[in-house]
Order: C-alpha cells, then structure tokens, then sequence
C-alpha cells in the first residue's frame, strides 16, 4: 500500500494535492493508520512518532505527493467574557480540569461540555454554541491525554455522551475530595507520556 511517512506544515507546501482526508480533533492525533481521501485514495499513514496533524497540513506520499489534512467542524462552544481578567478566570478553571482549549484573541473554545458551559455562565460569561474546526493549544499534555486515549483508557470522555461525567462532582473548583486530586492526574498523565516515549 502507498505509504505517507512525513508531515509537512500547512503553509510549507504548495501546488494542487492528490487528495484530502477530512478528520476530526481525535483522529488527527496518529501515528500509523490506514486513511482513505475524499476523492478515494488509499495510503498508510507511516509516521517515526504520533503526530498532531493541524488543517492545512501536509502527508507527504512515497511517491512526492501531498495530501491535504482538512480539519472536520465539530460542535463547540467558544466562552467570551465581559473583560480579559474574565477570561482570564475561565481558562484557569479550564486548564485546572485539563480540558484540551482552544486560545483565540478574545475567546476560548472547547468541545460542547454542558457541565462546563454552565460553570462558565456561573462565573459571569457568555457561552455561544457553534460548528468548526478544532484547533486546541498543543504540548505535552494533548500527547499524554492522547496516549491515555490510544491505549484504550476511558478517564476522560469528552463527548460526554453518558449521563454523569466526572466533571460532575464540584462544578465551580477542583478542590475535592482526595480520591480524586492533582497527583491522581498529574501521576496518571506524566506516566502515559513516558510510556509512549
């Protein structure tokens, strides 16, 4: 099968691609994986390490072709506050439960998460449903989550499809009870990122 072993970032190539796969935020973290183009090219994705694929990328093929990776709209609530140190507080309550966030200039995005949204508007700011790419701020901790992820843990759920979450437990601090604490992530999630190196 037609092998594609590099990625090359959006804006770094040029000319018209071979084809297109069109993936969603969890599908674009890989590292092998048979993909199909919208326009029915087949090839296997062949990577030396599990990549972050952002819209606009490139998988180079064996043969010197590109295909375009195209970012899927997804259902998201984009959080506005009256002020930046409204925002300001919002991401940290975000960033405080490990939510993959998007940063924009005077925004943040997340996937639809009705438990956070609410918390959101508990803390005084405007939360506004809407479908597009999701582009969350990268690092070690997206790569952690991933691995935890690929490796068929269930800690988080982001699409939330089940009635409770475990976001459930204290909507408004994280400052509960310590079966649950910060070592219990940050010793989970340090541990699944050594593991896939």
């Amino acid at each position: 099968m037609l092998r594609a072993d590099r990625v090359i970032a959006a804006g770094a190539w040029s000319g018209e691609p071979a084809d297109s796969v069109v993936l969603d935020f969890d599908e674009r973290y890989r590292r092998r994986f048979v993909m199909t183009g919208v326009g029915g090219l087949a090839f296997l994705l062949d990577l030396p390490e599990a990549a972050m694929l952002r819209g606009g990328d490139g998988l180079k093929l064996e043969d010197g072709r590109i295909v375009e990776v195209l970012a899927a709209p997804e259902p998201l609530a984009e959080i506005r506050a009256a002020d930046p140190l409204g925002l300001m507080r919002v991401a940290w309550h975000l960033g405080n439960r490990h939510l993959p966030t998007e940063l924009m200039p005077k925004a943040l995005r997340i996937r639809r998460d009705a438990i956070i949204e609410d918390m959101a508007k508990g803390l005084g700011a405007r939360v506004i449903a809407l479908e597009a790419p999701f582009n969350p701020e990268g690092g070690a901790y997206v790569k952690a989550e991933q691995a935890a992820h690929d490796d068929g843990h269930d800690h988080h759920d982001y699409d939330h499809d089940h009635g409770q979450s475990h976001h459930d437990h204290d909507r408004y601090s994280h400052g509960h009870d310590q079966r649950h604490d910060h070592d219990h992530h940050d010793r989970e999630h340090h541990d699944h990122g050594h593991q896939r190196g």
